[in-house]
């Protein structure tokens, strides 16, 4: 059974790792793909046709059917001709997957606006450019069981130290997937958020990567970026219309499903207005237990995942 035969796909950010994984898979199991790459350095600079080309005469030596694109999605033209391509090549889109980001990772008193606006650029930006584009497509044609896949990260969702542009852009990007999951629903869309873990070249940038990958050629192995890939074919196929406004999470042979930000605890107070004594009083009585009662499952999780997925997952994208 070739699970996602006639689908259209886009796949940003796929001429290596992550993505380049996700592509091949979808190809193998029926699906075309428009494979996005612009061949950039991990902090953005330079370009290269190479990858992406690369990946499709993989796909295609292997009998499937694959495009290359080579858009920068933060340029808002070349996202929107990147979607019109799987539409003229293909007939039409029913999955945009998100990938693509670079990194310019400092502290926060190291860190230089350009670096925090490139990053945004890449992340928020190009995945808002991408969405867009596709969302107005869909929103046309109304032929249902479309799909947005979106990529977050653990450093978003625990708050990475020396990323706190990534970290935002990837929390945000969370934020994104659940208005577009809201918005876009009566239009046959679901919207979901991927946070994987693998080894790929952003490993790399991390100092002493080694380290924390650690472990024997074999752990390291069962961290390579193809098993992400199965968890997203699931969630781009049809079979998963009932799925939207998550995160998931997809690393060596876990899979995850994140919970949704909640209320855990609430105070009030019996007057028209709080007196200040009172919120002092109450925030400690109330909160912090519920803090330090949960602060450490929450630590050792945060742990669990970095070691996992090698101090921070993937980092987005190849």
């Amino acid at each position: 059974m070739s699970y996602l035969e006639g689908r259209n796909i886009v796949v940003t950010g796929a001429g290596r790792g992550i993505g380049a994984a996700i592509a091949e898979l979808s190809a193998r199991e029926g699906a075309r793909v428009v494979v996005n790459d612009p061949g950039v350095a991990v902090d953005g600079s330079g370009g290269d046709s190479g990858p992406a080309h690369e990946v499709v005469e993989r796909i295609k030596s292997s009998g499937g059917t694959a495009v290359s694109h080579l858009a920068d999605v933060s340029v808002t033209d070349q996202a929107e001709d990147l979607v019109a391509t799987a539409i003229r090549e293909f007939g039409g889109l029913d999955v945009l997957i998100n990938v693509a980001g670079i990194l310019r990772d400092r502290m926060i008193f190291n860190m230089e606006p350009e670096e925090w606006d490139a990053v945004m650029a890449v992340h928020l930006r190009g995945t808002f450019n991408t969405t867009r584009a596709a969302a107005r497509h869909w929103r046309a044609e109304r032929r249902g069981n479309y799909r947005l896949i979106n990529t977050t990260s653990i450093a978003g969702l625990y708050g990475a130290t020396g990323q706190p542009n990534y970290a935002a852009a990837k929390l945000g990007i969370v934020g994104f997937t659940y208005s577009c999951a809201n918005a876009l629903m009566k239009y046959g869309v679901t919207a979901n958020a991927l946070s994987p873990g693998a080894h790929t070249r952003m490993v790399t940038t991390i100092p002493d990567a080694s380290r924390l990958g650690g472990g024997t050629e074999g752990r390291r192995s069962s961290m390579d970026a193809e098993h992400v890939a199965p968890a997203v074919v699931y969630v781009a196929s049809v079979h998963s219309g009932w799925l939207t406004g998550q995160v998931f999470g997809a690393r060596g042979t876990s899979i995850s499903l994140y919970n949704r930000p909640r209320v855990i605890r609430e105070i009030s107070t019996t007057g028209d207005h709080w007196e200040l004594d009172d919120v002092f009083a109450k925030f400690e009585s109330a909160f912090r237990p519920a803090i330090e009662d949960t602060e450490n499952i929450y630590e050792r999780a945060a742990k669990l995942d970095a070691a996992k997925a090698v101090a921070g997952d993937a980092m987005a994208t190849s």
